[in-house]
């Protein structure tokens, strides 16, 4: 009879550990599933852990387990919300992209900063199903850890659209100068434009500082635009 008890005791412990880890996945959203930086990563994992524990460990009060399971989603949100809100709080939480290779040159620096080497840079080109740092323009090691890699133009391959095109080697490296309406000032140093070269720029557009959400730095120098609550209705 005790061993019956103990046998839909762990049914119930895991039914349950199991519905309420999916609810608190929903509610954490797409960014914590995608696993999309470090931090998601080894939050998933603890979730995970304490879930595990809840549906096995009969020696964890069952209510215990389950208040521990919702008080770190609260913090992961919370957390999520600060990084949200305060681009200072999304740096110290998540980092920020650093670029390993610019113009095509290796940044030492920068590497030795993140303790890669020019093994782990090699590896992390591969996947990119880039096998010479040669070919490469520019490189980006991104918060999550992987590389976004620009090939250089002419090793890039020739579309229909590229045909009978010159070669033309890009004046900037494509990066966001606004984001979610704060000006990026590191990305503007990096790319040797000015705040009032910025400003100008959106004057021409009719817009203000205040007026955008997102300002992307294109290759030609050009400047994508994304307006604030541009997509609500009228």
């Amino acid at each position: 009879m005790l061993e019956n008890w103990d046998f839909w005791e762990m049914i119930l412990r895991a039914s349950g550990a199991f519905f309420v880890l999916l609810l608190m996945t929903r509610l954490m959203g797409r960014k914590q599933l995608g696993q999309l930086t470090f931090f998601n990563y080894i939050t998933g994992i603890a979730l995970g852990s304490i879930a595990a524990n809840i549906a096995s460990e009969t020696n964890v009060h069952y209510l215990n387990g389950i208040t521990s399971l919702l008080w770190w989603t609260i913090l992961t949100i919370l957390v999520g919300y600060l990084s949200l809100k305060f681009s200072t709080a999304r740096v110290a939480i998540d980092g920020q992209p650093v670029t390993v290779i610019k113009q095509g040159n290796i940044l030492e620096n920068e590497l030795g900063k993140l303790r890669l080497n020019m093994d782990d840079l090699g590896m992390l080109l591969r996947e990119q199903k880039v096998f010479s740092v040669m070919d490469v323009e520019n490189a980006v090691f991104e918060p999550n850890g992987k590389l976004s890699v620009m090939i250089k133009e002419e090793k890039q391959p020739v579309t229909k659209k590229d045909q009978n095109i010159f070669t033309v080697k890009p004046m900037y490296i494509p990066m966001e100068l606004i984001s979610d309406g704060n000006i990026v000032e590191k990305n503007l140093k990096e790319a040797g434009v000015s705040l009032e070269w910025l400003k100008n720029q959106l004057h021409i557009s009719g817009l203000d500082v205040k007026d955008v959400f997102y300002v992307e730095l294109q290759k030609d120098g050009t400047l994508y635009i994304d307006k604030r609550n541009d997509n609500m209705k009228e």
